[in-house]
């Protein structure tokens, strides 16, 4: 059980915090932690790893405090952060064992891990490669084995995808699904795919702040109503992406056809149609729904 209590961060001389008053409770599963760039959501990830200390607030995992307790939380947990680095000259196999002797595994156990995360990441027939020859792709899935090597209860993954090709990206979410059982697995990004079909709950953060958190299904059923499709000349779509929030666009022989989230139809000829969860996360992240 992780339960954030108020966290605030205020780094020196920014104009606004970079986390506010945050507070979430969470169970075992997959948690995807959605938001803009600057939300807030490295900043979160960070403290809760342990790497950056909070101007105000803690959390527990467990039960312990993890501001006032760091080891307590390390023994237990799994961190890839967003820039994962790699001593390029070592092969998967003698950086993965180099981090678990640095993770104190016994030597037995060490190697039965490494094995077990090259076979669990599909790594295995490029264990002797040299990391410096690897695609991104390859270097997540060792980011991901390095943050299980001591079967952690807590795992935190920070923007694991970016850069990746489409089947880097199905590959890397359905590994984190394989792994949440019996884990509390923190998913931080801002491309919604990514958690829509992996997480049992989703948090939306905006400005450092929590705007909800609910299951998916919750989140559609908060955007119903609020979805409309609309066709519009091409001269007029900039006119009409200053109407509304624009969730998608598609060019067509008849015009440019708008999918768009508001409080209610605000375009000729639009049509009521049902939510995608992009659509729910761009609805929370509009004035209408913040108001």
């Amino acid at each position: 059980m992780l339960e954030i209590r108020s966290l605030s961060k205020v780094y020196r001389g920014a104009a606004a915090p970079a986390l506010a008053d945050f507070s979430l409770a969470v169970g075992e599963g997959v948690v995807g932690l959605l938001g803009p760039n600057g939300a807030g959501k490295t900043t979160l990830m960070s403290i809760l790893a342990t790497v950056t200390a909070p101007t105000a607030g803690t959390f527990l995992w467990n039960g312990v405090d993890g501001v006032k307790r760091p080891l307590a939380v390390r023994a237990t947990l799994g961190y890839l952060p967003q820039d994962f680095g790699v001593y390029e000259r070592l092969t998967a196999r003698e950086f993965l064992t180099y981090l678990g002797r640095l993770k104190g595994l016994a030597e037995r156990t060490l190697r039965l891990r490494v094995s077990e995360m090259l076979d669990l990441v599909n790594l295995q027939h490029a264990a002797g490669r040299p990391l410096g020859g690897f695609s991104g792709g390859m270097r997540q899935r060792v980011g991901i084995a390095q943050a299980l090597l001591g079967d952690p209860k807590l795992v935190i993954v920070d923007e694991p995808t970016v850069g990746l090709d489409p089947e880097e990206r199905v590959r890397f979410r359905n590994l984190l699904s394989e792994i949440a059982h019996g884990r509390v697995v923190l998913l931080s990004t801002h491309i919604v795919s990514d958690v829509e079909a992996v997480a049992s709950s989703i948090a939306i953060m905006r400005s450092g702040r929590l705007v909800a958190h609910e299951t998916p299904e919750a989140l559609l059923r908060r955007a119903s109503g609020r979805v409309f499709r609309a066709s519009v000349p091409s001269e007029r779509l900039a006119e009409a992406q200053r109407a509304v929030a624009v969730s998608s666009i598609v060019r067509r022989a008849e015009g440019v056809a708008l999918r768009y989230v508001a409080d209610r139809s605000a375009l000729d000829g639009s049509e009521s149609v049902e939510p995608t969860l992009e659509d729910a996360y761009l609805w929370l992240n509009t004035a209408g729904a913040a108001a």
